[in-house]
């Protein structure tokens, strides 16, 4: 049990921001639910989802300003989840074959904004009220900016062969157009209004406008805001005394060589995953990071 434990710490903390997004999801998802059986257990009649879902009325966002971005970290049930997090996963490899982890997340976080709104003026407009909850819209982004940047990539799938990468985008896309009015039209609003967000993403980019460092810029304020300072140590005046020449190097030397090592398998882990690693790499990994 420690070493699944173990195992899925060092997937945290080396896998990437794929890897963040999954656990952050799949940790969300676990606590509605568990919120929800306590509420339930002591007969406390409260929908925890609510509280985190995004209304399409206007005025509920002025006591839950937050739900415009839980919204795409919560979900309904547990196929909700599972089929968004399946196409979170190919979605964000195949935009990171192009685009780096800061971008990823910025995309996730924008795109997510704008379909909320876009979700929001249009049953406004409809004079529907009803909740949101998914990532579907931020993975949609993904996905169409993946295949707008590359949409002849080759995609292998299983039990189909090679396709292009824009044949799949457009037949989820087409499936949505045709559900729109059907079933759940407030979620395919969303992931039409993702979609469209990431083509518009990749085509800024093209022109030199990186829209993701915006919340990048956000993100690293915070981050140095919260920071502690490194505390400067005392320093003493010693005179007609040198270190040894000898052992500085030895330090040196010791240093890059484990940091090269760290390189190494953190580039591994780029290319193929966590999991691709030996036990005695996952081991150092470990071992390192305390």
């Amino acid at each position: 049990m420690g070493s699944i434990i173990d195992d899925l710490k060092m997937q945290y903390k080396f896998g990437g921001i794929t890897q963040k997004l999954i656990y952050w999801n799949i940790a969300c998802f676990v606590v509605s639910y568990v919120v929800f059986g306590l509420l339930r257990l002591v007969d406390i009649d409260v929908n925890f989802i609510q509280y985190v879902s995004l209304s399409s009325n206007p005025a509920d966002f002025l006591w839950k300003p937050w739900s415009i971005i839980t919204y795409a970290f919560f979900h309904s049930d547990l196929f909700h989840i599972f089929f968004n997090l399946i196409i979170l996963n190919f979605s964000s490899q195949l935009f990171l074959t192009f685009f780096n982890q800061k971008q990823l997340l910025g995309l996730y976080i924008l795109s997510a904004i704008f379909s909320g709104i876009i979700f929001v003026l249009s049953f406004y407009l409809m004079n529907v009220i009803a909740p949101l909850v998914g990532a579907s819209g931020a993975i949609m982004a993904i996905l169409v900016a993946a295949t707008t940047y590359s949409p002849l990539m080759n995609v292998r799938l299983l039990f189909v062969g090679n396709v292009k990468l824009w044949h799949i985008t457009v037949v989820i896309l087409v499936i949505d157009l045709l559900q729109i009015r059907l079933d759940n039209s407030g979620g395919h609003i969303a992931h039409l209004a993702g979609a469209f967000f990431g083509f518009v993403y990749v085509k800024l980019l093209e022109n030199g406008t990186d829209l993701s460092k915006i919340v990048s810029s956000i993100i690293d304020f915070f981050v140095n805001l919260f920071k502690k300072s490194p505390s400067k140590p005392f320093k003493k005046v010693h005179k007609n005394y040198k270190k040894p020449a000898e052992k500085t190097i030895s330090r040196i030397v010791t240093k890059d060589k484990t940091q090269q090592q760290i390189d190494e398998i953190l580039d591994k882990i780029s290319r193929s995953g966590y999991d691709c690693l030996t036990k005695e790499e996952k081991e150092f990994l470990f071992k390192a990071g305390k």
